[in-house]
Formats: structure tokens, sequence, C-alpha cells
């Protein structure tokens, strides 16, 4: 039986333990997408965790939603991303780019040109978004073309390739949590009537033309994935029959030989049986919210290779010694998630070898 302080292997790298750090967007980079020294601190900060996986990445201008968020697909970017994983390799610690296209959740004013969101179709999602000019409705996006889907999947590509000349291990897809890749598969956000909308085969369709991309240009064996079924994150609605999606991207993307599969999960427990039993690389289970004393149960029960951990981690930056220890942990100072400087980002304490000497 396994347990989470074992080492296993992902992709070509060898783990030191499996616990892994599940992507949080931060909003820290420059304006110009490109991750500064404080980034490269703060993921040095929690390189004992096996693996992390980095905030998501716009693989191109179109692709970012968010403000201060980092690209990975210039320059610059690369070089930025350089730093943060030689500062993460150089503490035994493996470093995967999640690459994150924000698609219709995105607003003109976070974005270098004030570009227009881009989406499956042309259907506003519900929210708000934070901008440097205030709080902002969610505009309408538009369309995309069927020659510009190719563009995306290039995008992608490219994006994966510059991922390796930055040093990373490798890169995480991002399909979940609502953005755009989630968002062709949702029913809801997707009403197209050519081959990348209606059925479940069409719905999927960009997300396996990309993984397969990814996987050609890099190494199937440096690309992960990430899953969020049902999680209606981003205004989607992915209909009753949600799981058939998953069951069928599953089937398409294992014989890829991808690196690993990272699902989000909130409860689909015949779903997580089914996927475990069906996934021949590796699996990582996130259960958001997991509490500290249920880390290593999934491992432990089979139900999962690896698990990722958020908040924990990024309250937490000697979370493994804590864990190892019985130590107390820090609470995790919600108000500063998003934007900042140091504090709520790099200045959460770690305890003294001396846990006694704690008040």
């Amino acid at each position: 039986m396994s347990n989470v302080w074992d080492a296993v292997t992902v992709g070509r790298r060898e783990l030191k333990n499996r616990l892994v750090m599940a992507p949080m967007t931060r909003n820290r980079a420059t304006a110009d997408g490109v991750p500064t020294p404080l980034v490269v601190e703060y993921y040095r900060q929690r390189a004992s965790l096996g693996l992390l996986i980095t905030e998501g990445t716009q693989p191109s201008a179109q692709g970012q939603g968010y403000m201060l968020t980092p690209g990975i697909y210039n320059d610059a970017q690369i070089e930025g991303w350089s730093r943060v994983a030689e500062a993460v390799h150089a503490e035994g610690s493996a470093l995967y780019i999640q690459v994150m296209h924000a698609g219709r959740i995105a607003h003109p004013d976070n974005t270098q040109g004030g570009l227009q969101p881009v989406a499956p179709s042309a259907i506003t999602p519900e929210g708000h978004m934070h901008t440097l000019n205030g709080v902002k409705d969610l505009p309408t996006p538009r369309e995309l073309s069927t020659e510009e889907i190719a563009s995306v999947i290039e995008e992608f590509r490219t994006a994966a390739r510059s991922a390796i000349a930055a040093g990373a291990d490798g890169i995480e897809l991002h399909s979940a949590n609502g953005y755009l890749l989630h968002q062709f598969l949702s029913e809801n956000s997707n009403q197209r009537t050519d081959q990348y909308g209606g059925s479940v085969e069409n719905r999927a369709r960009l997300v396996i033309e990309i993984a397969r991309a990814t996987a050609e240009e890099i190494g199937a064996d440096r690309v992960g994935i990430r899953f969020s079924p049902n999680n209606g994150a981003g205004s989607t609605q992915e209909g009753a029959e949600y799981a058939e999606t998953y069951r069928y991207l599953v089937k398409e993307l294992a014989p890829l030989g991808l690196s690993y599969l990272h699902l989000m999960h909130i409860g689909d427990e015949e779903l997580l049986e089914w996927i475990r039993a069906n996934w021949p690389q590796k699996l990582i289970v996130n259960r958001p919210g997991r509490a500290a004393e249920d880390i290593g149960s999934d491992i432990e029960a089979g139900r999962a290779d690896l698990e990722s951990v958020g908040q924990l981690a990024l309250a937490n930056p000697d979370l493994v010694w804590r864990l190892k220890n019985g130590a107390p942990f820090n609470q995790v100072d919600q108000s500063k998630f998003f934007g900042g400087a140091a504090e709520g980002y790099t200045d959460y304490p770690t305890v003294p070898e001396d846990v006694d000497s704690l008040v």
C-alpha cells in the first residue's frame, strides 16, 4: 500500500513524495505577464512538496483573463519562468506550468491591447471581473471561428515548447474551472453547430486536439491535464449526462500516454472509481477543502497516485514538515489571495524546529 511520503515517478521525473501543490492564481506577475523575483521565492518556499503546478499561465495575450497573471509566450516570460524552475529544482522538487486560456472569463481591461474575450459561442457569462479600472461586468465574448480554433491549438503547442525551454518539467492543460477548454465541454457555453459543438464527441474535440498537439510537441510524458466534472465554475452547465463527457475524454486520451490526469473532485465517487479503473497513467486527486488529517487517504485507499492541496500549501510553505511533525497550521488570509506584494504571499511563517517554543 502506498502512502503520501513514498517516492513516485511522474512523467520524466521521480518525485520525492506524492504531495502536489494545486494551481492557484495569485496575480503577482508584471503587467506584461513576467514572473517576478517574488514569484520565484513563492514557489521556492513550497518546494518541499514533490510537484508544484503553477498558477494558470496564458498561452497568448488573447488567453489572459485576470490582471497581473503570467504568460508563457515571449522571451521575457520564458526567462522569468526559468528562474522559477531553477529555484524549484534546487530544492529537489518538480515544476509543471499550467497553461490556461481564460476564454470568456476575461475583460479587455486586463489584456495587452484591450482584446475582447473569445469563447465557443457568444454567450455572456454571469459574474464580475476585477480590473485595474475597478470591478466590471463580464462582457459578451466573441465566438471563435473554425480558423481561430486552429490558431488556439497552435498557441498551446507554442506554450508547451516555451515551458520546456524555461526548464519546466512539463505542462498541465487547464480543461477545468470554467475556462476556455471547459467552456467547449459545457453544453450551455458551447452552442456551436460545427464540428466543435453539439455531441459529446464534438464538444470534446478541442481538448483532445490540444492534448495531441502538445504531446507531439514536447512528449506525452510531459503533458498533464486537469478536469473538474460538473463543478459549475464560470457559469458552466454540463448537463445531467456530464459523466459521459469525461468517460469519453478518458477513453480518447488514455492511449496518448499523458503524464497524469488531475481531477478536481467534488463528490461523484462513482465517476472517480471509473476514472481510476480506466486511466492507465498517474491520477492526481484534488478534493477542495481537504482537511490536513485527511491528506493521504485517497492514496492509501488506492483511489489516487498523488493528492494535490491548495490553501494549505499557500498558507504553510513548510507544509511537509508540519504534516510529518504534527505542528499546527497557519490560517490562510483570504484578503491577500490576489495581487499585492509579499504580504499573504511569501511572508507566511515557518515553524521553528523546537515546536515547544510556539506560544
